[in-house]
């Protein structure tokens, strides 16, 4: 697999991340997303479809996919507030936010792996 393919997931996992951080901050106005009711509602909801979907397209190692939207939501948190004293209690918080999704990574790996062995 070239590097591009590799980076890929990657990147969607992040970019999902970062625009549902940013999508649920300027929808609500709250200064961090999680402040906000939209983020339980839709924004975790939305992260753990995207991780599942991708665990599904690529499922070695899928819990990956989990952290890496994850992590793309504390870089845009960083981003819009990188002033943040307690950024490394926000990078623990993220790292629990992202377990239900790395399930839902997992869960979309074994359809895939369940249905290719059809």
């Amino acid at each position: 697999m070239s590097s591009h393919k590799k980076a890929l997931p990657y990147a969607l996992a992040a970019a999902a991340g970062a625009a549902v951080w940013l999508g649920i901050m300027a929808e609500s106005g709250r200064r961090e997303a999680w402040d906000s009711g939209l983020y339980w509602s839709v924004g975790m909801p939305v992260m753990f479809i995207v991780s599942g979907a991708l665990g599904y397209a690529f499922p070695d190692r899928s819990w990956r996919w989990a952290l890496a939207g994850f992590g793309g939501q504390a870089a845009a948190a960083f981003v819009r507030n990188p002033s943040g004293n307690l950024l490394p209690l926000g990078l623990i918080l993220f790292l629990v936010l992202s377990l239900p999704c790395m399930a839902g990574a997992r869960i979309g790996a074994a359809l895939r792996r369940r249905l290719d062995r059809r």
